[in-house]
C-alpha cells in the first residue's frame, strides 16, 4: 500500500491533490493520503456554507472556507489536526463501513496509548464518549474514498467559535451539523507520544501502520508527486476548491432576515439567496427618506452575499437620502455584516 504525506497545509491544494488521486491511476490502490492543514472549514457536499461558518469570526481570524465532494456536516481543522484518507476498490468494502475502513488507523492509537479509541455512531471515531475523528464517504468509478479527521492538539474554542451561527440569522433547507461533544486525542496517548508536532505524530502513524521501525524506512512507500501531477491538481484546485460558485453558490436556497432599532428608525431586512445570490431583498421599517427604498433593494439583488461585493455595491448610494438620520456606516453594517 502506497501513501503520500502531502506538503501543503492549504485545505485547497489537499482536497484537490485528494480529487487527482483518486481519478488517476499514479498511485495503486489501496493507498492512503495524510495532510495536515492551516485554519479552515470544509462545508459537506450538500450543506448551506453560510448557514454552518460564523463568517465574521472566519473572516478577522483568516480561517479558510471550502466545500468537498463527500457528504457529511462541516469540519474545523487547523495545525493541530491531522487529516486521512483511504482509497480503496468499490467492491472491498461495503459504502458506509467506516468501522472496517479506519481500522488501521484506530489499531494504531490503541498501540500508543488511546486504548478507548473506537468508532461509533454514523461515522464518528471517540474515546470517552467524545469525538476526535468525523469520517466522510463517496464512490467514483468503482472507488471508494473515505476522509477523516484526527484531532491532536486542535484549538477546541476556535472550533465553537467559527462553526458557531446563531439559530434566528438563516433558515434554509440544506443538512446541518450535528455538534458533538469534542476533544483531543492527545491526553489519551502515552506520555512520550504528548508532546510531539502534528507531523511527528502523524509519523507515529505511518509507522505502525505500515509496520516499519522509522519514518525512513516508511519512504519506500511514499509517492512522490511529479510537475504533471502538480499541474492537474493546481487546475482542479482552481475549478473546485477555491472557486466561490462552488463553495457558497452550490448552497441550498436560504433566507436571511437582519433586523436593527436605531434612534432615526428601525431597519428590518429579508434576504432570499440562491445559487449564492441575493434572488430577492425587502426592506421594511420604519425610517423616513426622500429617496425610493427599492434603489436600495436593487443594488443588492443579483449581488452574491458576500460582504465585500454587498459594501462594494452599496458605496455607490448615498445612503442619507433612503435612511434619514442613521449612519451609512451602520446601515451597511446591518446588512453586509455575516454572522
Amino acid at each position: 500500500m502506497q501513501y503520500l504525506a502531502m506538503p501543503s497545509e492549504d485545505i485547497r491544494r489537499n482536497l484537490a491533490t485528494e480529487q487527482y488521486l483518486m481519478n488517476s491511476d499514479k498511485m495503486k490502490l489501496p493507498f492512503m493520503l495524510f495532510y495536515i492543514e492551516k485554519p479552515c472549514i470544509i462545508v459537506g457536499r450538500n450543506q448551506n456554507t453560510m448557514e454552518e461558518i460564523n463568517a465574521e469570526y472566519c473572516r478577522e481570524h483568516d480561517i479558510t472556507i471550502t466545500r468537498r465532494l463527500s457528504g457529511g456536516g462541516a469540519m474545523y481543522q487547523d495545525l493541530g489536526n491531522m487529516c486521512f484518507s483511504f482509497v480503496v476498490p468499490a467492491d472491498e468494502i461495503r459504502f458506509g463501513d467506516f468501522k472496517n475502513l479506519v481500522k488501521p488507523i484506530v489499531d494504531a492509537l490503541h498501540d500508543m496509548g488511546a486504548t478507548g479509541a473506537e468508532t461509533t455512531g454514523r461515522n464518528d471515531i471517540v474515546i470517552d464518549g467524545k469525538k476526535f475523528s468525523g469520517n466522510a464517504m463517496y464512490t467514483r468509478n468503482g472507488r471508494t474514498f473515505s476522509h477523516g479527521t484526527l484531532m491532536y492538539d486542535v484549538d477546541t474554542s476556535a472550533v465553537a467559535s467559527a462553526l458557531h451561527v446563531p439559530k434566528d440569522k438563516i433558515e434554509s433547507k440544506g443538512i446541518k451539523s450535528v455538534r458533538a461533544r469534542v476533544t483531543n486525542v492527545k491526553p489519551y496517548l502515552k506520555p512520550e507520544f504528548q508532546n510531539l508536532t502534528t507531523q511527528q505524530f502523524r509519523d507515529e502513524l505511518i509507522k505502525r501502520i505500515w509496520h516499519v521501525d522509522s519514518i525512513e524506512e516508511a519512504k519506500q512507500f511514499e509517492y512522490q508527486l511529479t510537475p504533471e501531477d502538480e499541474a492537474a491538481i493546481s487546475e482542479l484546485e482552481k475549478r473546485y476548491y477555491d472557486n466561490w460558485d462552488w463553495v457558497y453558490g452550490k448552497s441550498p436556497k436560504f433566507s436571511v432576515k437582519k433586523r436593527q432599532h436605531f434612534d432615526g428608525g428601525t431597519i428590518d431586512a429579508r434576504f432570499l439567496v440562491e445559487d449564492g445570490r441575493i434572488n430577492d431583498l425587502k426592506i421594511y421599517g420604519d425610517f423616513f427618506g426622500t429617496g425610493d427604498v427599492a434603489d436600495v433593494q436593487n443594488a443588492l439583488i443579483g449581488q452574491p452575499y458576500d460582504q465585500d461585493a454587498m459594501q462594494q455595491a452599496l458605496a455607490k448610494l448615498d445612503l442619507k437620502r433612503y435612511f434619514v438620520g442613521i449612519d451609512p456606516e451602520a446601515v451597511i453594517n446591518l446588512l453586509t455584516k455575516q454572522h
